[in-house]
């Protein structure tokens, strides 16, 4: 429920994510936006965070946001391209005044789309006119989908009038010289509807942003109903898998056991790649486990405003995700590699968890706020996990010993690894990393990379992370401070006054680099391999799942995978290379949802037939397809 007008602008969801049912753990690419209206969604975004990062809503019209195609932040920008007074929206930044920032903001982009509409009208020019169109309809984009989840009936006018604009940007121009008499009616009128609407709603003296829906239609804010509208993410954000891919290595996989013999894993393959299973906002947006743990391992550029620090890192006990895991505290953690998970407990950057199943819950309920996992999702969402191994690596033995393919200077920096410093208690960096236990202790250590909190605190303590694959998860430390391997050995030096002498400094860093190692890191494509063709296959997969739950007759988890595995399919038919064969697999991913529709109506008789029919087309799809 939106509590405020506050919450009603925050809520505001982008286009490429909604769905007409289940939400797709495949997110869609988001058109640029313009700085303005990227810095008020930005704005939106901030000021819902508790506490408020006032630094971060100052850089948001100060600076482009990050990704941006405009090389100069909103402020600048309007300067050279505006006469709208931004005085207003800065002074109650600086005052820190929430409400009135809200307010201002929203005045300001109401009354740009209006200088933009004032400048088509006089423009001697069509191209002028044009693009005075365009720029108007791109910052009307920062209101749209507020609007249409508050009031649908004037969402439509004005998606109308605006389509009356944009229909007439040809030879003749709109609302400028040249335009016809007749279409210099239909496009005034059109600009009235939308003048109106901004002048009703946006632009009143007394607008503020109370505990009613003033900034919507009258009928809404008459009627102070709630409005339910799915959250957005802001500009700059990226959830999109890292590139290259990671290998996903699985235990049973290298022992040539196919994984739709084991239907419990199966299962919960799918429920890791599931935005289902959380709570909203996550669920809303396509957040999975996978969208962080790109094939087991991390995704580095997954980077959300105000909760992300840098890419590969995230804040989940922030205010975005479950406002009642709120620690408020601004403290974003480096996303962790899974590999080799059923050897890495405990869990937790800080050890806090040593079962994996209550830490999968606890990520599920209390950081993503999502409902009680049934004990059959937990069963086998940790029988998935605990499949994940580590990359094989050809430069060290089981045992975590160099073999002869390491360099020189890796056997060089073996040593020094397994020897004791008086700076490290007379301890050696093998002391925590056991070479024959996978590189750690199982164990959590205050080495002081964590500034304590407060005087006397103890709680600077973080689990030994292992060593293996380490050379693909940069940055390094629970807070991705460190850049490179290199720079992890320089700062253990110089806090723990090694003595290093720099030819040593690099001989430990190759070392770290060949344990690090892999032989293949990353997944390979080509024109057999593609993308789609694994995304495919790993779809068909959690489907087969189905053969174990439909004799059950267990309606909720097969209602939970038909409706992942249906709305994932047909997100990823847009990846194809083989256009032609798309229509078919949004075919079968209809043919998934007959499966669930079926399963809700208590008609198994028809959701075995349509089970049937989607096994048959897509091993006919297979073959063809690709």
């Amino acid at each position: 429920m939106i509590r405020d007008f506050m919450g009603v602008l925050l809520a505001t969801f982008a286009a490429a994510f909604v769905l007409s049912g289940p939400v797709s753990a495949t997110p869609a690419k988001e058109a640029p936006w313009l700085p303005e209206a990227a810095a008020y969604r930005l704005t939106l975004f901030l000021g819902n965070l508790a506490p408020l990062p006032w630094g971060d809503v100052e850089a948001a019209w100060s600076e482009p946001y990050r990704g941006s195609e405009f090389s100069t932040g909103a402020l600048a920008w309007l300067e050279g391209e505006s006469g709208v007074d931004t005085d207003p929206l800065l002074d109650a930044i600086a005052g820190e005044d929430r409400q009135m920032v809200f307010a201002e903001a929203t005045r300001l982009i109401a009354r740009r789309i209006e200088e933009e509409l004032d400048r088509a009208v006089a423009a001697e020019t069509p191209a002028i006119v044009q693009q005075a169109v365009r720029t108007a309809r791109g910052l009307y984009r920062a209101f749209e989908d507020g609007i249409a989840a508050a009031d649908p009936d004037a969402a439509r006018r004005l998606g109308l009038a605006w389509l009356e604009l944009n229909s007439s940007t040809g030879s003749a121009g709109v609302l400028g010289a040249g335009a016809t008499p007749a279409d210099r009616d239909t496009q005034e009128a059109a600009r009235a509807v939308i003048s109106g609407y901004l002048a009703k709603n946006y632009l009143v003296d007394d607008f503020a942003p109370r505990q009613t829906l003033s900034s919507l239609p009258d009928s809404a804010a008459a009627s102070g109903r709630a409005i339910e509208v799915p959250p957005s993410l802001p500009p700059g954000s990226d959830i999109f898998d890292q590139d290259p891919l990671p290998l996903l290595v699985l235990n049973f996989e290298e022992q040539g056991i196919d994984e739709t013999d084991l239907p419990l894993v199966a299962y919960g393959d799918m429920l890791f790649d599931s935005a289902q299973i959380f709570g909203s906002p996550a669920r809303d947006l396509g957040l999975a486990c996978s969208t962080c743990h790109n094939r087991s391992d991390v995704n580095q550029r997954l980077f959300i405003p105000g909760a992300s620090h840098q890419p590969g890192a995230i804040d989940v006990d922030g205010a975005f995700f479950n406002p009642i895991f709120n620690d408020r505290r601004d403290d974003p953690l480096d996303i962790p590699s899974l590999r080799g998970l059923r050897f890495t407990g405990p869990y937790g950057r800080d050890g806090r968890f040593a079962s994996l199943r209550n830490f999968t819950r606890n990520v599920i309920v209390n950081e993503f706020g999502g409902d009680e996992p049934t004990p059959f999702m937990m069963d086998a969402l940790v029988a998935y996990m605990l499949e994940f191994d580590f990359l094989p690596n050809s430069m060290l033995t089981p045992d975590g010993q160099l073999t002869e393919a390491a360099p020189e200077a890796a056997k060089r920096g073996e040593a020094i690894f397994n020897t004791p410093f008086a700076g490290l208690g007379d301890r050696s960096c093998a002391s925590c990393h056991i070479p024959d236990a996978n590189f750690l202790d199982r164990r959590a250590h205050d080495i002081g990379s964590v500034a304590p909190a407060y005087e006397g605190a103890r709680a600077g303590a973080m689990d030994t992370p292992t060593l293996l694959g380490t050379a693909y998860t940069a940055p390094y430390f629970h807070d991705g401070s460190l850049p490179t391997l290199a720079a992890v050995v320089d700062w253990f030096d110089e806090t723990k006054s090694l003595g290093l002498t720099g030819a040593e400094r690099a001989d430990l860093t190759a070392y770290l680099q060949a344990v690090g190692a892999a032989d293949e890191p990353y997944e390979a494509f080509d024109t057999e391999n593609t993308a789609f063709r694994l995304a495919f296959s790993e779809l068909t997969t959690f489907a087969s799942t189905l053969d174990t739950l439909l004799p059950r007759r267990d309606a909720k988890h097969i209602l939970l995978l038909t409706d992942t595995v249906a709305a994932d399919l047909a997100a990823d038919a847009s990846t194809m290379s083989n256009l032609a064969a798309r229509p078919e697999v949004y075919m079968l991913a209809e043919r998934l949802a007959e499966v669930g529709d079926a399963v809700r109506a208590d008609d198994w008789v028809a959701a075995e037939t349509s089970w049937t029919a989607f096994k048959s087309e897509a091993d006919a799809i297979e073959e063809r397809a690709f």
